[in-house]
């Protein structure tokens, strides 16, 4: 119905423009269009590339009026074989392929039509139509705005949610009878984003018969605890396998606050963390975090110093953290964060370490204060591809000798491209990021390449654990890492979506200490299952295998 509307409210596109038959046959063929003796128009225009392009043109119509449609389709071509500069053959070419329900055929002869003339709001309008028809609203709006669509009158939120009205307001910045822009729609999201209220949300247009939309947004808060919803007790239950639970409340006191725990009891590895979020003054664009983290963790790092230790080589780390971040939403596509920490670590139990790697195991206390942005650089919605970026920046200071000021930079590309016109299927991701730290650092402080549940920076075929301890995974100072997963959905049903693909990570590590590292480059290969439930959580199942050395493992996590 949006497509029918949006079409018949924009005037058709002029068809006698170019070229000037002799006045007599012109009338006559005009005047049997317009009683719609479509028969006798296509008697009177043989198909031929000498015929004028208005009278081809008339033909063609003609014919789609009477639903020939491979007959039509003809026309049109041989329309653009002999008027290649015309884009109203274009045009027509799509309205067929519409009809026959070839919607990548039509888009791609409107594009065409549009690389001729950019301006062409019947076009513009028509493939808006037919992203939107797809559920590529992004493509959708940046056609439509060139056609100076849609104006919106109104806006509704389904469910009603319960929270701060002005805030609500704000995380939609539109004006009613204004026109809606892609940017809006954009810094909608990015606010969606930054609430972490929405994970689920679908946006629909409705149109009014004097040309302006209502838009509804079919947004429902998810995660609010409820003893008698069981996604709730799935929600803080989901790690019992690895010996965690997740307290976790959002939305608390309709304000947009929300505060994530974790704690996990296990005896190689326990973890006590929590954060608050919440929106500053009512505004999604401003937000703040305060968090808490605190660790006591048995290291076995006999495989991963260097050079490999004479006997095991153990250790326990007790750290305590606490910092807070600021968050700004600069615009629909810039955002940046600024943020302080404290931390204090603490290393007992040393067994079998080199006496020469000792400045990596030195108690105390840090400050550090940390800044970073990020950017999308390239948003290719008419083929569902985005290029985003970040970059960070963390300068400190260690409060004990040999260690003293340093710092630390970050920087990271995602790219995802869903390769089908709509849905979430065949979904390919890749994520390209470095590390590099100036200065002396203590153990803690290393990056590491691995799979670890307390660490994102994957290699899937290096497990981190061994024997339940942490550190079989290479650590250091300096890293580059690429990841890339292409997951196909094999089952959904709402309840629970299914996701299987390959996935390839590669990547080195290496610290100026010569203590850790990875001598060579680092290759792993393996296949992922993916299992989101109640659209609330996903179980992650794995395995992977290192190139270099054969070896096999498997991996599984949990995630939001």
């Amino acid at each position: 119905m949006i497509l029918l509307f949006l079409l018949a409210t924009l005037p058709l596109p002029q068809l006698h423009s170019q070229s000037h038959p002799p006045a007599d046959r012109t009338a006559q063929i005009e005047s049997l269009f317009s009683q719609g003796q479509w028969e006798k128009v296509v008697e009177a225009v043989p198909l031929a590339s000498s015929e004028p392009a208005d009278l081809e043109l008339d033909r063609g119509l003609a014919l789609a009026q009477l639903k020939r449609w491979s007959e039509a389709r003809q026309t049109f071509l041989a329309g653009i074989l002999g008027y290649p500069r015309d884009p109203r053959f274009r045009v027509e070419l799509a309205g067929v392929a519409y009809r026959q329900k070839r919607y990548d055929e039509a888009k791609k002869y409107l594009r065409g039509a549009l690389w001729l003339e950019p301006g062409d709001a019947y076009a513009n309008n028509f493939l808006g139509s037919i992203y939107y028809l797809e559920g590529n609203l992004e493509a959708a709006l940046k056609y439509w705005n060139r056609a100076a669509r849609p104006h919106l009158a109104d806006f509704s939120f389904q469910p009603p949610p319960e929270l701060n009205p002005l805030l609500l307001d704000r995380t939609f910045p539109f004006s009613p009878g204004m026109l809606w822009t892609r940017d809006e729609f954009l810094a909608s999201e990015s606010h969606l984003d930054a609430l972490d209220l929405f994970p689920q949300r679908r946006f629909d247009l409705e149109a009014h018969p004097d040309g302006s939309f209502d838009l509804r947004v079919e947004a429902p808060i998810a995660g609010t605890w409820n003893p008698q919803r069981p996604e709730s007790w799935l929600s803080l239950f989901r790690g019992l396998p690895y010996e965690t639970v997740y307290p976790e409340f959002f939305n608390l006191n309709h304000s947009g606050l929300n505060w994530l725990s974790s704690f996990r009891w296990d005896d190689q590895m326990r973890r006590l963390h929590s954060e608050l979020a919440s929106p500053l003054f009512d505004n999604p664009s401003l937000r703040f975090r305060f968090f808490f983290d605190a660790r006591n963790e048995n290291w076995n790092i006999s495989r991963t110093i260097m050079p490999s230790a004479p006997a095991p080589a153990f250790l326990n780390l007790e750290k305590l953290a606490v910092g807070a971040e600021f968050h700004f939403l600069a615009g629909p596509r810039w955002q940046w964060s600024l943020g302080a920490e404290y931390s204090d670590r603490h290393f007992r139990s040393l067994s079998g370490i080199p006496l020469q790697s000792s400045e990596f195991f030195t108690d105390g206390s840090s400050l550090s204060l940390r800044g970073g942005v990020q950017r999308s650089l390239v948003r290719f919605p008419e083929r569902r591809f985005t290029l985003d970026s970040s970059a960070g920046a963390e300068i400190g200071t260690f409060l004990e000798n040999p260690l003293g000021r340093y710092a630390r930079f970050t920087g990271d590309l995602s790219a995802v491209w869903f390769l089908r016109a709509r849905g979430d299927d065949y979904e390919f991701r890749s994520r390209l990021r470095a590390g590099g730290t100036l200065g002396r650092v203590p153990f803690d402080q290393l990056y590491m390449l691995g799979f670890d549940r307390d660490n994102d920076l994957w290699l899937r075929g290096h497990p981190d654990l061994r024997g339940g301890q942490k550190g079989n995974a290479p650590l250091g100072r300096n890293y580059i890492l690429l990841n890339s997963d292409f997951d196909k959905i094999l089952f959904n049903n709402g309840f629970l979506t299914l996701k299987l693909g390959p996935l390839l990570d590669t990547g080195r590590i290496y610290d100026p200490s010569g203590f850790f590292g990875s001598p060579k480059w680092l290759w792993d290969t393996g296949v992922e299952t993916k299992i989101r439930i109640l659209g609330s959580f996903e179980l992650v199942l794995g395995y992977g295998k290192d190139l270099r050395s054969g070896t096999n493992s498997f991996f599984t996590t949990v995630t939001r």
